[in-house]
Order: C-alpha cells, then structure tokens, then sequence
C-alpha cells in the first residue's frame, strides 16, 4: 500500500487552526482576559433579513409534498444562476448561466479544480499567500514556483516573462493583503496566460468590498479572460455565509486545453463527486441578489468598512506602514520596533489580548508583516485600535 507522500511536505497544522491552539492556551491561563479577535476572516453581523425569510420559507417547502425538493441540478438551481448573471450585469460583464457551478465555497472548489489537471504542470503562486493554494498542490506533489509580493510592487506581483507556468493564482482583492489590481494591471495577466498557454485560477472573494472604479469585480471585466481564466466566487464574505456555506465558480464553454473542454470535465467531476448545495440554502443565496437583499448585504458590508478605516487610522497614528482596508476586509501592516511576525503575534496577545494573524503564515514574504480583519464588530475594532496605541504609541515601522 502506499498513501499520498505530498501530506509529509506540509506543516502539522493549517495556518488558522495552529492560532487557535495558541489562543486557546492563552485564555486557559489567563480565563479573566477578554481577548479580542482580528484574526480569522469570519463575520460578525447577522445574516439580511431578506435572505433568513427566503431560507425559512425554502425549509417550509420541504415540509410539503407539493413543493418538496430532493436532489437538484448538478450545476444549481436555475433561480439561483440566473441571478448571479444578472449580478455580473450589473457591473458588465455578461456570464452565461451554463457557465455557472454552484457549490458550498470558494475554498472547496479551489481545491478540487485541481482535479481537471496533470500533477506535472506548473503552480505559480504569490508570496505572500493564502494558504490553500500552497497546500492544495503541496497534497498533489506539484511543482511550486513562487512570485514576489513586497513593498516595492505593493504586493501586487506581475508577471516575468522569463517564467513559464501552467497554473496561475490571482487574488484580488487580496487574502492576506488587502491589495487589489487595475484594469490593466488583470489585463497584462490575461495577454501572458494567454501567450503562455497557462489558466488563471482567480479569487474573487472579495470583490463585494471594490469600491474604487478602476478595480475590477471580475476577471471577466477585462478581454481574453474568458479564454484563460476560472472565476471563484463566495458569499461568505459578500452575504455572511461563512456558516451557511455557499459559492460559486465560473468555468467559461471557451476555456480549452489539450482539446478538452474544462468546463465539460468540471461538470463530469461536479456530477461525480459533489451532490450539490441544498434547496434552502439555493433559495437564500438567490435571496442575496434580490434589490432587497443586496441592500441589506451593502449595510452589512459597511459595518466592516468603516472597522477597517478605524483600524487604518490608528496605524497611521502609530506610524506603521501598512495597506489594504479600501476595497477589501484585510490590512496588512508592518510589524513594530522591527519584531517578527510570531513575535509580535504573541506580543500583542500577552499586551493587548488582541489577536491578529502572523505574515510568516502565508508564507516568507509576510515575515515581519501582520495581518488585521475588520470583521469583528465596531465596538471590538476600536478597542482593539486603543489597545494598540497604549502599548505600542512610541514605536514606528
């Protein structure tokens, strides 16, 4: 027997379950700490009216032989498609619903994508990172190579034409950094994965928090990408379902490689592999896209918006470099007095029982970097900020 060896090249624990360990041994010797957490990327806010009432009256269906569902259409329900299209026509882009795989987030299909592929082909992926895509291939024993994300291109990496991959990993607006790209910063990404023959694997997580006009939503917003690149979508961050669990990725009919068509073999995998996303949840997440229910997402949205320019106000009081916050969840700052990024995650914890997550996580280039989430609520943001400035008001970054 053999099992897979690409489980013996990863770290004991994922990125996040590691800090909880840490945080939890903390609060058991300190039990009277009120620790406040700018951690994890989970929301706060309580799911839109609009969506619950959608969700409870799905469940009520069920209750019903008349309008009982069991399973539903490999792809999702056409309801919940359609409305997603017309979501993406609201800021021009025009996605077929065929096009259209519903699933239970981002992070799943991020990873079983990879089935469509070769462990042979080539990973490039940005340093910093979002761990999932270092250790999705790190299972499958591909080959990694690794583009620069550092002050001196904003952590935004652009491509090196001396450098040929197979697959490419963007994220914009970015997890950890909070950096976004332009219009045409997407689109020399879209001419060399075109040239290169490779496909782009795009994190659109984030795009419900783009508010400057010159970041795109979508990969899809700018020419070729639909010949090049997949589009992953969550409503975790957009709607708050990090507890309800659902997403949904973009697989364009004109995406072809080695005379396959990948949108074919991710339908034949979805259908293999995956039963699909339950009715109710289908019937809130079409909820989301109603007038009403984008309304009260947006109002939701906001709350994390103005904890991020707290947060970035604070740092600039304090002189630390840092970015993100504007059209995305996340800052990322500069660790203090020159620690490291474990360093200062304990030392923040111990002086401030303010919880936040190292940069050495998403790998070399976040040494010496933090990142801080808005998501928590605005009560916790300030506190956390006027913590800060009492332990930290003499240093500078």
């Amino acid at each position: 027997m053999k099992i897979n060896d690409g489980y013996r090249n990863l770290s004991r624990d994922y990125l996040f379950a590691g800090i909880s360990k840490r945080v939890a041994a903390y609060q058991a010797e300190h039990p009277e700490a009120r620790i406040l957490r700018l951690g994890i990327g989970d929301v706060t806010q309580p799911i839109c009216p609009e969506v619950i009432e959608a969700m409870k009256e799905a469940a009520a269906d069920q209750g019903r032989a008349e309008t009982f569902h069991g399973y539903g259409p490999e792809q999702g329900y056409a309801f919940l498609r359609e409305a997603i299209c017309r979501y993406y026509q609201s800021y021009g882009v025009e996605i077929p619903a065929a096009d259209l795989f519903i699933s239970d987030g981002a992070k799943s299909d991020l990873g079983n994508f990879l089935d469509l592929f070769d462990r042979d082909n080539t990973v490039l992926i940005p340093d910093p990172v979002y761990p999932v895509y270092r250790d999705t291939n790190v299972m499958d024993g591909r080959e990694i190579l690794y583009m620069n994300a550092d002050k001196s291109n904003d952590f935004l990496p652009m491509p090196d034409e001396a450098v040929a991959a197979d697959l490419i990993y963007l994220c914009s607006p970015n997890n950890p950094t909070g950096a976004a790209y332009t219009r045409e910063q997407l689109q020399v990404w879209v001419d060399y994965a075109r040239e290169k023959d490779a496909v782009i694997l795009f994190d659109a997580a984030y795009e419900s928090f783009v508010v400057q006009p010159e970041i795109p939503h979508s990969i899809y917003e700018i020419p070729g990408a639909e010949e090049c690149a997949v589009e992953f979508c969550s409503l975790s961050k957009t709607a708050g379902f990090t507890g309800i669990r659902c997403g949904y990725t973009v697989v364009p009919s004109k995406l072809v490689r080695c005379g396959m068509s990948l949108h074919d073999m991710w339908l034949r995998r979805q259908t293999t592999k995956f039963n699909g996303v339950s009715y109710p949840v289908q019937r809130a997440a079409a909820a989301v896209f109603s007038e009403q229910g984008l309304a009260g997402c947006a109002a939701n949205r906001s709350v994390y918006q103005n904890n991020a320019r707290v947060i970035s106000a604070a740092l600039t009081d304090l002189k630390i470099w840092h970015i993100g916050g504007k059209n995305s969840p996340y800052i990322w700052m500069q660790c203090p007095n020159g620690m490291d990024s474990w360093t200062f995650f304990d030392d923040l914890l111990h002086r401030a029982q303010v919880v936040g997550t190292p940069g050495a996580g998403f790998g070399k280039n976040g040494e010496g970097f933090f990142r801080l989430t808005a998501f928590g609520t605005p009560e916790a943001a300030k506190e956390a900020m006027e913590r800060m400035k009492r332990c930290y008001g003499g240093g500078e970054a």
